[in-house]
């Protein structure tokens, strides 16, 4: 194995496209013959994947592994934090959580893991891969976070990483962002940005060059390149995503997805994008129902704070009425909870409201235990009926994040379930699996007298299709030499 190279991105900002950036990357440099891995020592998601082991990671270390065509391990995330309310996460270290803290608990015990990350990562990226892309977070100049910083500039120091900077334009005041930044940086940080990435640009890049100048003199680091704003659909976990802003077409399937407040794993809807006749609606109020031919209620963080919420703003009774009237309703993880008579949480995990009525539509309850299920899934969907009785016999994979665990009312502990016009399950990723989002699709088409479809990509191959655009984005806008040279290897 040649020796081992690394580079680290850092950002101006959160969505600043670090993630998109490292994913394209990763691709570049496995397309040129590296063995390559992403490393991200500490990520803040609510989307997140269970390794063939059974740990937990962060959604977006996955996405960059399968851009280079790398199995997703834990040691790619060491650290991840889940929120569960204003001041609180989930802390997952080494894939399996160790429990709640506030922030500043987090705080003092992240000090801890200092020598832990930088053991993993020499350990098993630094010993078995030849390139590592590494990921920061939010920005590298949170002034009040820098003393202690595992991620960033630190993380960089820590291995030997050189630094590239991602700078979004289409959100406004690049220069002014790009500037601050390496202003805020320490003498020694400043050294070890080698380069300048300036993301999501529209228009003649003509225009941009004299500001590109003017910005590498004002701060003596080059811009390395200018991305355009492109089409590229790869799934991304930042909550500012567009895909939830609403979309309206005149056509087609109409699919409400009730946006939780602490919704998680929202990854999972991504493979709708592939379907022209499919459009997707974020709810987050009562009157946004109505005109639906499939309700999905997805996972959520804390699923007793959601569906209190759901209760509250009158949602959850215009999904009762829905299902009612004949509507499909599907609910993935909390929301297959959701759908129960109630959930019980007798041990304060989530909250201190420790039993709470659920929608009522399956009967079945839930109760949340101390021990997360965390585990990958294959199999096939048995005594499917109703409006889901195509999905019987239909072999689905994908994994399996939950505190809580569902009994029906014979006492039979379900993974997923099937009654009248409702499917509920515990699989995140189910509807990558082609068979299945067919089925229910081209189901709901023969309801609304709509042709069945048949043929088209699977979600693998969607998603390898828009790898492959990312990367030539990527080829066609960064220089490349220069980043092979900032990092000491030979193209």
């Amino acid at each position: 194995m040649r020796e081992h190279k690394n580079l680290m991105i850092v950002g101006t900002s959160s969505g600043a496209g670090k993630s998109i950036t490292v994913a394209g990357l990763c691709r570049i440099f496995y397309r040129d013959g590296y063995k390559t891995v992403p490393f991200k020592s500490q990520n803040m998601a609510l989307n997140s994947f269970i390794t063939k082991e059974g740990y937990e990671m962060g959604r977006a270390q996955v996405v960059q592994a399968m851009a280079c065509f790398t199995e997703p391990k834990s040691f790619m995330n060491p650290i991840l934090l889940k929120p569960t309310g204003e001041k609180k996460s989930q802390v997952i270290v080494n894939g399996k959580s160790i429990g709640n803290m506030e922030w500043m608990e987090y705080s003092k015990y992240k000090k801890k893991l200092k020598n832990d990350v930088l053991a993993i990562y020499n350990e098993n990226i630094r010993a078995n891969y030849e390139v590592c892309i590494l990921e920061g977070a939010g920005s590298p100049v949170e002034i009040n976070l820098v003393d202690d910083d595992i991620v960033n500039m630190g993380m960089a120091e820590m291995v030997g990483a050189p630094v590239l900077l991602v700078a979004d334009i289409d959100r406004g005041g690049v220069f002014a962002s790009i500037l601050g930044t390496v202003m805020l940086l320490s003498e020694k940080e400043r050294e070890n940005l080698k380069g300048i990435i300036i993301n999501k640009f529209r228009g003649d890049i003509n225009v941009l060059i004299p500001g590109l100048k003017k910005i590498e003199d004002m701060i003596n680091i080059p811009i390395v390149g200018v991305v355009p704003f492109a089409d590229i659909d790869i799934e991304d976990e930042d909550g500012l995503s567009a895909k939830f802003q609403q979309k309206k077409k005149n056509k087609g399937l109409k699919i409400s997805i009730i946006k939780n407040k602490r919704i998680s794993n929202f990854t999972d809807f991504d493979p709708f994008n592939i379907y022209d006749d499919v459009t997707v609606n974020y709810i987050t109020s009562s009157g946004e129902l109505g005109d639906e031919d499939l309700i999905i209620i997805p996972g959520s963080k804390n699923t007793i704070e959601d569906l209190k919420d759901l209760h509250e703003k009158g949602i959850g009774e215009e999904i009762i009425r829905a299902s009612r009237k004949g509507i499909p309703i599907i609910g993935i993880c909390g929301g297959l909870q959701m759908l129960g008579n109630r959930i019980k949480d007798p041990h304060g995990i989530e909250s201190n409201i420790l039993e709470i009525p659920g929608l009522g539509l399956l009967d079945i309850e839930t109760t949340m235990e101390k021990e997360k299920n965390t585990t990958q899934y294959s199999g096939i969907l048995e005594r499917c009926k109703g409006f889901f009785h195509k999905l019987e016999g239909i072999q689905v994979k994908g994994y399996e994040i939950h505190q809580g665990v569902s009994f029906t009312s014979n006492n039979k502990k379900i993974t997923s379930l099937s009654h009248s016009n409702i499917f509920a399950t515990y699989i995140h990723g189910i509807f990558d699996n082609k068979e299945f989002i067919d089925t229910v699709l081209n189901t709901l088409r023969e309801k609304k007298g709509m042709s069945a479809i048949t043929e088209g990509l699977s979600f693998d191959e969607y998603r390898q299709r828009e790898f492959d655009k990312l990367e030539k984005v990527l080829r066609d806008s960064l220089d490349m030499d220069k980043i092979y040279e900032i990092m000491e290897m030979k193209k």
